[in-house]
């Protein structure tokens, strides 16, 4: 795929990768970087970071560090339609969580990945922040 096509991804599809990529780096830094080793928390942990809840919040939280090509690319994950909403999820979340998802496939094909790193790293410090938790 030529770098030029990739803006022309639908946003659906860049979430589809995103949610793969968000939860695997997730998965990485509880086992890594928070040296969890039991399997149910880990579960319990990860849960808690990939679900829409928290992916919309990291997004309102990282949004005023996006440069204005990585906005767009949530603004149109956010505005698109996938065409479900979880029953458990009100739309709104799910919309944004759709435009986290988004952001974080296009920095992927666009061979962004130390900035995927940084984004993250940047919204699970503040996520923590706000919750209370170090």
């Amino acid at each position: 795929m030529e770098q030029t096509e990739i803006p022309q991804i639908s946003p659906a599809i860049l979430a589809y990768l995103g949610d793969a990529l968000y939860e695997l780096v997730i998965r990485r830094y509880l086992v890594v970087e928070k040296g969890i080793k039991k399997t149910n928390r880990l579960h319990q942990e990860a849960v808690k970071l990939v679900r829409a809840e928290a992916q919309a919040k990291l997004a309102r939280l990282i949004e005023p560090d996006l440069t204005a090509e990585e906005a767009d690319v949530l603004r149109r994950g956010r505005n698109t339609k996938t065409g479900h909403v979880p029953v458990n999820v009100s739309p709104v979340i799910y919309r944004h969580s759709t435009g986290w998802e988004s952001l974080i496939g296009f920095l992927y094909l666009t061979k962004r990945h130390e900035r995927i790193e940084q984004l993250i790293q940047l919204g699970i410090q503040r996520l923590l922040l706000e919750e209370g938790e170090s």
